[in-house]
């Protein structure tokens, strides 16, 4: 395994970190800046919407520069944004350093996965997206609980000190670690050649199976708490393992989806999203039952987040030669999929339809991301570049 992937792991990390530790810190940070629970959570509300423009347009900006200087001065954006976070003498100071911190979220990741995607073989593609990915996993199944402690102990400031900290640590790495082949001339392109790629219908399609399959998940997970405790009957005092369960599963699921699509990438792309439709399903069916809840937490992690890999690997593929702009178009396409299955989930609840509406809405969007992939990968006169593995192939060969 090429050493550079574990710097990109570790910027991925702390990029995590900061995106979800906030929420368990959200009380004392209102509580400290006197404002409301609605105020503090544009916290996370405006990170979210910071991260979908700074993919687009942050990443547009910096086209025709090498890819690592990129990531270089990406972390330096990030460690600058957490020392604002944690020095904030007000609120709207410390929600300027969210925002700060935000901007690079999007366009680290999808510069990221170019790169991590160059350091290996073509078959190998997905696998090392995994790889960069698993910092952001490995943010969600311990450094959340971590930093949750460390807040609660020490001051919700000392948090975004250890982010900083995990910042500089991550600049390091990138710097030492990060071969300079990887930014070398024919790596860099013009913002022209990037906006040829989204020519391709399979780029458009591969957005919307990220924006509705990730949307689905993500609209069950927002609302779980309340399934968790008002129809498993859960304490609240169990949700934060319950979530580093769900995080296991991420992290499982993710190392093995980026395996499989490098095998097969359509395939196994319709076959998880199809599971994810039928484990949220099973989910809201059986979710009085406590022990099958917990086997479902487990595997809706494990399937959903075992899409991540192979959206990003398919949407560079099909970019073909300027995937830069494109792969950080998935990662602005993989948050407005979390906002809109928030969304739709807090429809149904308002609506009155219970606690597990949510997962049965989930279901529902994912079930279309399914629809959408199938016709993704049997759409007649697909075009696949040459130099495309196997895996790529569409699911179904049709005659033209």
């Amino acid at each position: 395994m090429p050493i550079g992937l574990i710097a990109l792991a570790l910027g991925g990390f702390g990029i995590g970190l900061t995106e979800f530790v906030i929420a368990g810190l959200l009380p004392e940070v209102a509580a400290d800046f006197a404002v409301t629970e609605a105020a503090a959570g544009w916290l996370i509300s405006g990170y979210a919407l910071s991260v979908a423009v700074g993919a687009i347009l942050l990443t547009a900006a910096v086209t025709r520069l090498p890819r690592k200087h990129v990531l270089v001065g990406l972390m330096v954006l990030f460690i600058i944004g957490n020392l604002i976070s944690a020095l904030a003498p007000s609120y709207s100071i410390m929600l300027l350093g969210r925002i700060i911190a935000a901007l690079c979220h999007g366009a680290f990741f999808g510069i990221g996965a170019v790169v991590a995607a160059s350091l290996v073989p073509p078959s190998k593609k997905s696998g090392a997206i995994a790889i960069m990915f698993t910092g952001l996993t490995l943010a969600n199944v311990l450094g959340v609980p971590f930093g949750t402690f460390i807040g609660q102990s020490f001051g919700w400031r000392a948090t975004f000190w250890a982010i900083t900290v995990i910042g500089v640590l991550a600049l390091a790495g990138i710097v030492a670690l990060v071969p300079r082949a990887t930014d070398g001339t024919a790596h860099v392109s013009n913002l022209r050649g990037e906006l040829r790629a989204f020519r391709s219908i399979q780029v458009w399609l591969s957005l919307v199976v990220t924006v509705l399959g990730f949307g689905g998940m993500f609209g069950a997970f927002t609302y779980i708490a309340y399934t968790l405790t008002e129809v498993s009957g859960f304490s609240s005092a169990a949700v934060p393992w319950l979530l580093v369960v769900f995080g296991a599963g991420l992290f499982v699921g993710n190392i093995l989806g980026g395996k499989a699509a490098d095998r097969r990438l359509d395939p196994t792309l319709v076959v998880l999203l199809i599971g994810l439709t039928v484990v949220m399903a099973l989910f809201a069916l059986t979710a009085a039952n406590p022990v099958a809840t917990v086997i479902a937490l487990v595997l809706m992690g494990g399937f959903g987040f075992g899409t991540v890999p192979g959206l990003q690997t398919r949407i560079m593929l099909y970019a073909d030669t300027a995937p830069t702009l494109a792969s950080s178009a998935n990662i602005a396409a993989f948050n407005v999929g979390n906002a809109l299955g928030a969304w739709i989930g807090g429809i149904t609840i308002s609506a009155g339809l219970g606690y597990t509406s949510p997962l049965w809405a989930g279901a529902a969007i994912t079930a279309a991301a399914a629809i959408v992939m199938i016709v993704a990968a049997t759409r007649r006169n697909v075009l696949v570049p040459a130099d495309a593995p196997a895996s790529a192939t569409p699911l179904v060969t049709t005659a033209s």
